[in-house]
């Protein structure tokens, strides 16, 4: 009788792989040599085996050895767990994205979504048909979407991560003047003073009125007026397009590859303006969880949005 408390056997997976090996070769020192181990090691486990099942199962026939009837009911079995064992225990191959079927959520700005997800898009068709992306806005408050599993991969200027997070710099910006076409400030040189003059839209989630340019204007005793804050730069945008309003807007960094980031000015009509002050870069970054780092679906979707950054026409990486 099994006492009440009795523990449950421990499985050893070296077991059945000495095992499989014994059968398979129904020798002691062909299946060391299998194994990679020792005579004298595998016939302490052949020893161990017995004592487990209770059976000698290899006995000796003049000068080989013949399996016992439970070892021949369980060669099969043995070498059936054994591959799975193999195939459990092996690192994951490369992924077919033509064979992707999932649903990938991505935490971007709305500037960044509006201006990435039509070349990411394209990728997807013709890469990964059967993908769809969900685009989430981002979070008022930094929040664990990427440690929660509520996203996969967010995409912005990163600067609320967790210590474990993965971050990868895809491209570093600077800020522009974006104004109507027939604008004031397109006629003439653009002075400090006549920039700070204008009325000026500022983009805030939080509803701020003040940012590195009324810091960069402090510096030299000026001061602009914000007639509005808005949580969209797509939204400042549209404003900036149908009105003298000017909105700060995000493009590439002289020297550096043409963005995306900024078709959407593009799209608008509005002409970019240099501006004559100092202004701190933007890096925009992509940032997921070290659960997704291994992952062949999640290796592609990261690669694809590295393409989609990239300047248009750009061959895909190795």
């Amino acid at each position: 009788m099994t006492p009440v408390n009795s523990p449950d056997p421990v499985i050893d997976a070296n077991l059945v792989v000495a095992l499989d090996a014994l059968l398979a070769e129904q020798s002691v020192t062909r299946a060391a040599a299998r194994l990679h181990t020792s005579p004298a090691a595998m016939s302490r486990t052949l020893a161990r085996l017995r004592r487990v099942l209770q059976d000698p199962l290899l006995v000796r026939a003049g000068q080989t050895m013949v399996p016992t009837p439970r070892a021949q009911a369980l060669r099969d079995e043995a070498a059936v767990v054994v591959r799975r064992l193999g195939t459990l225990l092996t690192p994951g191959a490369g992924i077919d994205p033509a064979t992707l079927r999932t649903t990938f959520t991505l935490q971007a700005a709305d500037l960044v979504g509006a201006t990435l997800a039509p070349g990411l898009l394209r990728l997807v068709r013709q890469e990964a048909p059967e993908v769809s992306l969900r685009f989430r806005a981002e979070e008022l408050e930094a929040g664990p979407a990427l440690r929660d599993g509520r996203i996969d991969l967010e995409i912005g200027a990163i600067d609320h991560i967790a210590p474990e997070t993965r971050v990868e710099e895809l491209v570093t910006l600077r800020m522009t003047a974006a104004v109507r076409p027939g604008h004031p400030l397109t006629e003439g040189e653009l002075t400090p003073a006549r920039l700070a003059a204008a009325e000026h839209v500022s983009v805030s989630r939080r509803g701020r009125f003040t940012g590195p340019l009324d810091t960069a204007l402090a510096e030299l005793n000026l001061h602009r007026r914000v007639a509005a804050v808005l949580p969209s730069h797509v939204a400042a945008m549209t404003l900036a397009a149908r009105s003298d309003i000017v909105c700060l807007v995000p493009t590439a960094a002289p020297g550096t590859a043409p963005s995306p980031v900024t078709d959407t000015a593009t799209a608008l009509g509005l002409r970019l303006l240099d501006i004559p002050l100092p202004l701190p870069p933007v890096t925009i970054g992509m940032a997921w969880h070290p659960r997704h780092a291994a992952d062949g679906a999640h290796h592609w979707l990261r690669d694809a949005v590295r393409r989609a950054v990239r300047e248009p026409g750009s061959p895909p990486t190795g």
